[in-house]
């Protein structure tokens, strides 16, 4: 790996951690939970805010965390003149697998502008799997 890669378990069940100290950051945000249209709405603003310049989102219904997050980007830029610095690149991946993603997020997910070295792993999960999603990540680095 090239750089940090950190781990956060999210859920409609607790309160978002301040994940601003690791910006500017890329994001994986791994769905496996269901969650509201309200709570996604605030996850995407708490990525933007917090720093994320990348976001992958994987799982069911990843596509909508793409507009979301982009929405997000635009509302912290109503006139629409986002700095170059301040661009939020999206994807989602509904048809690879979580470690075509973790490949895609340490070779791929550059930003044209800022230097990104830290890949969080957003979880959005009822369980925290931590350990495994690690060594998920370092698996598909492996791979190359």
């Amino acid at each position: 790996m090239t750089g940090t890669v950190e781990y956060f378990r999210i859920g409609e069940d607790a309160p978002l951690p301040d994940i601003s100290p690791y910006a500017p950051f890329r994001a994986v945000v791994v769905l496996e939970a269901p969650f509201s249209t309200n709570w996604q709405d605030l996850v995407s603003k708490w990525l933007i805010e917090s720093g994320c310049l990348y976001m992958m989102a994987w799982g069911e219904g990843c596509s909508g965390w793409h507009d979301a997050v982009d929405g997000a980007r635009e509302g912290r830029f109503p006139s629409g003149e986002i700095p170059d610095d301040k661009f939020v690149m999206t994807t989602w991946h509904e048809r690879e697998t979580l470690e075509e993603v973790f490949w895609f997020a340490e070779f791929c997910a550059m930003h044209p502008d800022v230097e990104l070295s830290t890949t969080l792993i957003i979880h959005v999960s009822p369980t925290a799997r931590r350990e495994e999603m690690f060594a998920r990540f370092q698996a598909a680095q492996d791979q190359e």
